[in-house]
């Protein structure tokens, strides 16, 4: 088993618990990252949405936030697809979210066609995929011209503030015994810091999204730079427009 298939198989082994922990470990925070990255993107939109795609979409978290978000925009989303290459994180996803399609897919490997979506986000995924820049022209491939790609992460910073290194202590410290107490999956827990630290940096994700042809629109840290937001468009006309 290669290294990107035990990553998926850690995550269909936690799957049962992802969500609790996901709100205990954050202290409930996380809720609030998704909310406010989810709006930010649909006032950048600026129209109703045709066809969203949530990639790594878990147990599609992620989609109940996006609707919510239109809402609160007072717009629509027409079409919600999650995609995640974990089927234990999509059978949860089925029985959470109505009126959704859910696709077994990785981020490098779309089941979508070209140019069929208006929005695409990634919620604290695209450090799990090995291939980035793979990921990235996929999400540039099945974007319409002016649709949006959003990225939610965790990133590893070249210089560490007071904070870096409080998070970092309670990431290898805190965070595995917590996890591995609730999931009884200890492995699972401390390879998440480790991904963290092993991640690239806020200025080399915004090169590879360039790179991969998307013109930056808003990068922003929350909560003292623990998440990163990314906003970025594939050039073009929206339909929206």
């Amino acid at each position: 088993m290669d290294k990107q298939q035990r990553i998926i198989q850690m995550f269909n082994d936690i799957s049962p618990t992802y969500d609790k922990l996901n709100r205990i470990l954050s202290f409930g925070v996380d809720r609030q990252w998704r909310r406010n990255g989810c709006r930010a993107a649909m006032q950048i939109h600026g129209g109703p949405v045709r066809h969203l795609v949530d990639v790594a979409t878990g147990t599609g978290d992620l989609i109940l936030f996006w609707r919510e978000a239109a809402a609160f925009c007072g717009t629509t989303i027409e079409r919600a697809t999650g995609v995640d290459p974990a089927v234990g994180m999509l059978e949860l996803a089925r029985r959470k979210v109505d009126d959704a399609t859910f696709m077994e897919a990785p981020a490098t490997a779309l089941p979508l066609e070209d140019g069929s979506a208006d929005l695409v986000s990634i919620s604290y995924g695209i450090r799990n995929v090995l291939d980035v820049e793979g990921a990235l022209r996929e999400f540039h491939r099945v974007l319409a011209p002016g649709g949006l790609a959003v990225i939610l992460e965790f990133m590893s910073h070249e210089k560490l503030t007071l904070m870096d290194r409080m998070n970092r202590l309670y990431m290898s410290k805190v965070l595995p015994r917590v996890g591995a107490m609730i999931s009884r999956d200890k492995e699972a827990y401390t390879y998440l810091p480790e991904s963290i630290q092993g991640f690239m940096s806020t200025q080399q994700l915004c090169d590879k999204l360039t790179q991969a042809g998307f013109e930056l629109v808003e990068v922003k840290d929350e909560f003292l730079g623990i998440s990163t937001r990314f906003i970025a468009r594939k050039p073009g006309a929206s339909a929206t427009m």
